[in-house]
């Protein structure tokens, strides 16, 4: 019997990984990839899963949102794939649920699947809510209360490396693999995606108004609004970009607190 499987992570090539290892695993069948919280919801609420992926840091609805959405009595068996394993291994040994710290590697995924597979096998795969609520309680505590953002970056100006103070960014523009940081009308690419970037800047002063785009709130100008789907923010500069209904309720958002 295969277990019905969902993958929930926004970064694709962590996402793509995952699925690879998985494949070697014949009672896997991964039914969905998922690359938001909001995905991962619709998809759990509309059908029944065996196991469930579920990534704890990403923008919009993270791993925490989904679990609350989703409601601790409708979860599937979960393992958690974070970037902070020192302060997760705590939370998750203390209560028993598994999960994958990023790069994943194969080891440690078929030690994690076969857990799960015990846990099924005996019928104690699903935790209780005082226990989910216990480990969700740490783990976003221990991320929150260890969190901390980058303050400058190192780059590549001609043959010789600066660094760049994150105050003086205008905005960051997504270019595949890299990224283009906008700084007093000069440009420097840096080999980190904008999903990595999004990670390490304090979302108070940055926000990720579309997929391609991060902005320094400090440096917007004007916000406008056209239509229902999309709309943009002009800098302090005259610069224009482009800003998706998700970026807009970001900045709402940020605008009540």
């Amino acid at each position: 019997m295969s277990l019905q499987t969902v993958l929930v992570d926004d970064e694709p090539l962590a996402l793509d990984l995952l699925n690879l290892l998985l494949a070697d695993h014949k009672d896997i069948e991964v039914v969905a990839l998922c690359q938001n919280g909001q995905e991962a919801i619709s998809w759990l609420q509309s059908k029944p899963v065996d196991l469930l992926f579920l990534d704890v840091q990403m923008p919009e609805s993270g791993g925490f949102d989904v679990v609350e959405r989703v409601g601790l009595r409708h979860l599937p068996p979960t393992i958690f794939v974070t970037a902070y394993h020192e302060h997760a291994v705590r939370a998750f040994d203390v209560h028993a649920v598994d999960y994958l710290t990023k790069p994943v590697e194969p080891e440690r995924l078929g030690t994690a699947l076969e857990r799960v597979r015990k846990k099924i096998a005996a019928e104690t795969a699903l935790m209780t809510q005082e226990q989910l609520t216990a480990v969700l309680s740490g783990l976003r505590n221990s991320t929150e209360e260890a969190k901390s953002y980058s303050s400058r970056f190192l780059v590549k100006d001609g043959e010789r490396e600066i660094l760049v103070s994150v105050e003086k960014i205008d905005w960051i523009e997504a270019a595949d693999y890299y990224s283009c940081l906008h700084v007093d009308g000069r440009r420097y690419m840096l080999r980190e995606s904008i999903a990595d970037l999004s990670n390490k800047l304090d979302p108070k002063q940055f926000v990720r108004i579309h997929r391609s785009s991060i902005v320094n709130l400090d440096r917007i100008r004007e916000i406008y609004r056209d239509g229902q789907i999309e709309g943009a923010v002009v800098l302090t500069d005259g610069q224009k970009l482009r800003m998706s209904r998700a970026g807009r309720q970001k900045l709402i958002e940020l605008g009540r607190t």
